[in-house]
């Protein structure tokens, strides 16, 4: 038997990276799958996003690990949908006991400068909550619940050289931040019901945001056109051990944990995967 055996995931951002990890992790530990992925462009990303026939390879991964799945093109940003998606998988599966808010952009840079910022807090921070709160109907005693925030939460300095600068990178900080303290207030509110809620936050992570040209430039402003040999230079300075990223497989094993009953009394998390990105940024304090 699985750790996850018998449970119902419901992943958003599922069609690759870290939502195709998470997804293939659960349905390798028994659970079944409702994936659903946005499987179009941004304007203001400038990086490509995933596609249906990405969507059809997570639902290939988990089919083949002998779990079922009902994978659904659905935008985060559009609760309706989501509702619809949830509705399509609860009929197939019967239950809901998993929540895993992941999808993501990195709209840095994007234009027009203030739709990335929108862009970006609508899809990181209101589809986070617009995926728990449509989950929350159908959640029982025992579930679990994550939103996928990022190590950046924690690095230190709340100033900005450049306020409005980049109103579309700026959005991600934010989101990720406020979503963090979205987990900790839903969490206060679930736990009376023996539901569990928790952020997990990934540093640098091998995936296609941070393969992209934007982070490149992000890690590498001294450079016009960077690589990724360029980047891959400086993306060990996020972390304190000595590496440049970790891998989607990293953050899916606290994906499983949280969602396993060996996490039955972990709740308002803030559970960091980030190679001690944090040790650099903050001192000690409860």
């Amino acid at each position: 038997m699985g750790r996850v055996a018998g449970k119902v995931a419901f992943i958003t951002g599922a069609a690759r990276g870290q939502g195709r990890s998470h997804a293939v992790r659960l349905a390798e530990e028994g659970a079944d799958i409702i994936a659903v992925d946005r499987c179009r462009d941004f304007e203001t990303v400038k990086y490509p996003m995933a596609t249906p026939d990405d969507l059809k390879e997570t639902v290939r991964l988990v089919e083949e690990r002998g779990r079922r799945i009902v994978a659904v093109e659905a935008d985060v940003r559009d609760r309706p949908a989501l509702i619809a998606a949830l509705e399509q998988g609860i009929s197939a599966f019967g239950r809901l006991d998993v929540v895993v808010a992941q999808a993501g952009i990195a709209p840095m840079t994007g234009e027009p400068a203030l739709q990335a910022w929108a862009d970006g807090v609508d899809t990181m921070l209101v589809g986070t909550i617009n995926a728990i709160h449509a989950a929350l109907p159908h959640l029982k005693e025992g579930a679990s619940v994550m939103a996928v925030g990022s190590a950046a939460v924690f690095m230190s300095g709340n100033g900005v050289a450049q306020p409005g600068a980049d109103p579309g990178g700026a959005s991600y900080q934010y989101a990720k931040r406020a979503l963090s303290e979205f987990i900790h207030e839903l969490a206060r509110n679930l736990a009376p019901r023996s539901i569990r809620a928790n952020a997990v936050h990934p540093t640098n992570c091998d995936t296609d945001m941070l393969q992209s040209p934007p982070m490149y430039k992000a890690f590498r402003p001294d450079l016009e056109n960077p690589t990724r040999e360029d980047a891959e230079l400086a993306f060990p300075a996020q972390q304190a051990m000595p590496v440049p990223y970790i891998e989607p497989v990293d953050v899916s094993n606290a994906v499983v944990y949280l969602a396993s009953d060996e996490a039955r009394y972990v709740t308002g998390m803030q559970m960091r995967v980030d190679a001690g990105s944090y040790l650099k940024f903050q001192d000690f304090h409860v």
